[in-house]
This record gives C-alpha cells, structure tokens and sequence, in this order.
C-alpha cells in the first residue's frame, strides 16, 4: 500500500529515505566523476558525473515530489538554470519579463543573449493587459518572478498562465522566494518552475546550486540535454547540502516568516521609514492575491527611507544583521539594491519600480527577532 507523505515527512527523508543500499540515513556523497561498468552494454545506469550523479538524482527527485514535477535538474547556480532556459529558444525569439525581477536574470536576457538574437521585453506583469499587449508573432515564453525582487510585486499566475495556454507560449516562474512549501507553480499552470537552491532550499549561505523542474517530458528530454552539453551541473557535495538544508526548510522558512512580520510592522511604525514592501503585511497591494495562490508570505522584505543619509548610518551600524547580497539562509542579511542586485538594471527602469538610494532590501533569519529590531532600532536612531 501507497502511503501520500506530506511535504515535512518528503522533505526530511527525501524520495529514498536514506541509502537503500547500506542503511545509511544521511544519504551519500557519491564524490565520483565516473563509474565503472560491468561490461559491455552493461552500465550501471551511471556512467559520467556530469550526465547524472547518485546524490544529484536524489536531490532533483525531491525537489521534483516536493514542487510537485515529473522531474527536477539541478545546476552549478541559479543563473546557471536560467541560462538553460534561454537555451530552449534560438535567434528571433521573443520573451516577455517582470520588470522587477533579479537583476542577473535582467543581464542574461538582455545582454548576453540579445547578441545571439534573443528578444525580451520587460512590462508590470500584475497587469494582465500589459502581457498581452506586449505579445508579438515571435513571443515563445513569459518569465516571472512573483513575489518580485525587490519591490514584492505579485503576479497573477493562474491569469498568466490562462493568456500563455490562449498563445501557446511557455510560462516559467522564479520560485525562489517562497519555495515549493509555500507556493507551487506547476500547480497553478506554470511549465516550468526556476529555482536559485543558494538560498532557502540551501539555507545556510554555503552553497551556489540552481533548479528547474517541470513536467513535460519534451520539455525535460531539451534542458537535460542542455544540462549535460553546457556542462553547469550541480556537483555532489552542493547536492548533499541542498538535501541537508532541504529538511529543515520548512520550520526554517516559518520562523523566518514570523520574524519577517514583526520585523515589518516595526519598521511600518518608524518614522523614518516611508515605506515597507512585504507582502505579508495586509495593507500591501498584494497581499489578498498572494493568500489566494500561496500559503506563505515568505521572509523577504524592502523598505524606504525618507532620508537618503539614513541608509549610510544603516549599513554602517547594523551589528546582529550582515551587510551583504544575497538572501534565504539562516543568518539575517541586508543589501542596497541600486549598488548590489540591481546596479546593472537601466536607469529608466528603477526609477519607475522605485529601486532607487532610498531603497534598502532585508533578507529575515532565524536569529532572536527582539535582537534583530533592537540592532534596526538602534542602527536607525531616534
């Protein structure tokens, strides 16, 4: 008899539940580049690391049952697996964007690809109408990040996955930021799901590992093809600590949560803040649309000050919270945008989503929430 496992149990035991073959619980770090054959025709069903890899397998089969996918292929980063995306449409082709979206991914679509032809447009796509305006004979896909990075802007995925199905078009969503235990795309009409396993899925801030799943076999069959060809796969040891932090990340994730709220109205309260982008705050403009395609809110939030001096005295003076890019692990982190994850986005484009020097991006761990406001509180003044 088929037992279903819940999301927490799939997690910790991942899809083996340890090595079938020793016993072993934690799963094994197959730190091999290659694997013998037995003879003639006669492999193993593991032949070269960078085709397929035991620990890497067993990382994408959980992220696969945990989001909900047919199969998962796990790459050397984030960016790594959206290149991979790229990688599915050829010269000519045109792809719509968040505007408000990482500023990495701004870079692949267009720079390094508009030179081999590729096209991208970027619009607000919590405007529905905006993504069908911008809709072209050449448009193949449409990319989103929902919640944003770093305005928090949510998108409609159920209506944008309706208008991809109407124009034949693929629709992948960035996960990152509220990870398959808070939202599942694939289930909400996505085709496939992106992931930068650097952060929650990680969690520790040490590890560089990327994501994609879907569940179109054409689909897989073409990125495990790229995969293997491009080289940027996922090693065993960053396998291992994705599978490592993949079990806690569910208790991880809600206390980080709780933190990040608290956090938030404490800053929504302060007067030299203008403003706070959470979209677990209920006077946000997307927060009834996150409740009604995610369960979670995530700990990911960005705030304003009135005073641009104010954002110096900040990064200068918080002790508990660590100025640095990045996001999604364990240990709280703060980063000015302009400068850090959004310094290559054009003028014009920052101006109009509010990524500006006002603007300061905090990462919410799981430290003691009380030290973290009172390090907030005390790095802001009175």
């Amino acid at each position: 008899m088929t037992i279903k496992k819940s999301f927490e149990t799939i997690a910790v035991n991942g899809v083996s539940g340890g090595d079938r073959r020793t016993g072993a619980i934690s799963f094994p770090i197959y730190q091999s580049a290659t694997f013998r054959h037995n003879g003639l025709n006669n492999s193993t069903g593991y032949d070269y690391s960078r085709a397929q890899n035991p620990t890497r397998e067993e990382t994408e089969k959980t992220l696969a049952s945990l989001e909900g996918g047919n199969e998962a292929i796990g790459f050397s980063t984030g960016v790594a697996a959206i290149t991979a995306c790229i990688n599915l449409f050829k010269a000519g082709d045109h792809v719509i964007l968040s505007d408000d979206l990482y500023g990495g991914t701004y870079r692949l679509f267009s720079e390094t690809y508009k030179e081999f032809g590729l096209e991208a447009t970027f619009v607000d796509t919590t405007d529905t109408t905006s993504i069908v305006e911008a809709i072209n004979e050449n448009t193949k896909a449409m990319f989103i990040e929902t919640p944003s990075n770093p305005m928090m802007k949510v998108t409609d995925i159920k209506a944008v996955a309706q208008i991809a199905k109407e124009h034949d078009l693929l629709l992948v969503v960035d996960n990152t930021f509220l990870t398959p235990y808070y939202q599942r795309p694939l289930e909400l009409g996505a085709d496939i799901v992106i992931h930068s396993g650097t952060k929650f899925l990680g969690g520790h801030h040490d590890l560089l590992a990327g994501f994609i799943v879907a569940n179109d076999n054409n689909i897989i069959e073409r990125l495990r093809r790229i995969h293997m060809s491009t080289g940027a796969t996922l090693s065993p040891f960053d396998s291992w600590l994705v599978l490592r932090g993949i079990k806690t990340l569910h208790i991880r994730l809600d206390r980080a949560q709780e933190n990040t709220l608290k956090v938030a109205k404490f800053l929504d309260n302060n007067p030299k803040i203008e403003k706070v982008y959470y979209v677990g705050l209920e006077n946000f403009d997307g927060y009834e649309l996150n409740k009604k395609q995610a369960t979670g809110f995530g700990a990911t939030l960005s705030f304003r000050v009135k005073d641009k001096s104010l954002i110096e005295k900040i990064l200068n003076n918080v002790k508990v919270i660590r100025f640095a890019e990045s996001l999604g692990g364990v240990e709280t982190l703060i980063t000015y945008p302009i400068t850090q994850t959004h310094s290559e986005i054009p003028e014009e484009i920052k101006k109009r989503l509010g990524v500006d020097e006002y603007l300061l991006r905090l990462s919410v761990g799981i430290e003691n929430v009380d030290d973290l406001i009172n390090d907030l509180d005390n790095a802001i003044g009175k």
